[in-house]
């Protein structure tokens, strides 16, 4: 049996890289899936329409999870669509690198909405539902460097620190009417974006990690599977590092 057999999930920032793993695993394990975009809603539809040939539903909607309103209007819309929504993954994020002395106030300001205010606006708007529920799972996409920091991601580093934070005190409020709440921590993930980087560099990064190769989209697509589906049902408040053991 598909282990997200019945489930109804949503991912924000779901077009492409650990987003795309995420949309693409939760169809093969059998559930209706509607994920968010920013801007090409040609290229989003297509996608939309590719991955609903497999024969489950799938939505794409234009929107921006750092606006709180259009946080809602995107949760109401799913719910009108499947009936319930029983995944919440906020996997939306942007970099905007630089070392702090050189940091200006909006490159900060950015990050800090996109990556962290946004998993206060999608996890407030699926609250109602979930608590009608009396069930739901939320997964938090944070980062090692979250948990280790990085030079030249202070401000990364400390969205993500934050969304471990809202992660445990969201498992600790809600715990109770059977909602969970898990934060997923990936390493070095190779996607399309690290592609364009130097091989040489790249292959110094992947001999620093234990398990010697840097990470897929599946790889974090596949946690999330894990604590999406009810095999994690007695897992709430976690973080799980993703990361080929970079922070053992």
């Amino acid at each position: 049996m598909a282990l997200l057999q019945g489930k109804a999930a949503l991912i924000t920032g779901g077009t492409r890289g650990i987003g795309r793993g995420i949309v693409e695993r939760f169809l093969e394990e059998g559930a209706d899936v509607a994920f968010t975009y920013v801007s090409s809603p040609e290229k989003a539809n297509a996608l939309a329409a590719e991955l609903a040939q497999g024969g489950r539903k799938v939505l794409a909607i234009q929107s921006n999870a750092g606006d709180f309103n259009a946080a809602q209007a995107t949760v109401d819309q799913v719910v009108a669509a499947f009936g319930k929504l029983d995944i919440l993954v906020n996997n939306a994020g942007i970099t905007k690198d630089q070392l702090l002395m050189r940091m200006n106030e909006a490159d900060f300001d950015a990050v800090i909405n996109t990556n962290l205010k946004s998993v206060f606006n999608m996890t407030k708007a699926v609250l109602r539902t979930m608590l009608k529920q009396k069930s739901g799972s939320i997964i938090n996409m944070s980062s090692v460097v979250g948990v280790k920091g990085n030079a030249g991601q202070a401000n990364y580093a400390a969205s993500k620190a934050g969304v471990i934070g809202f992660t445990k005190s969201v498992a600790l409020e809600l715990g109770s009417r059977n909602i969970r709440s898990n934060a997923v921590a990936p390493g070095f993930i190779e996607t399309e974006m690290t592609g364009a980087l130097d091989e040489k560099t790249v292959q110094g990064w992947r001999e620093g990690i234990p398990l010697k190769r840097g990470g897929t989209p599946e790889d974090v697509a596949n946690a999330c599977v894990f604590l999406g589906s009810d095999l994690s049902s007695y897992i709430t408040g976690q973080t799980l590092h993703v990361c080929g053991g970079m922070l053992t």
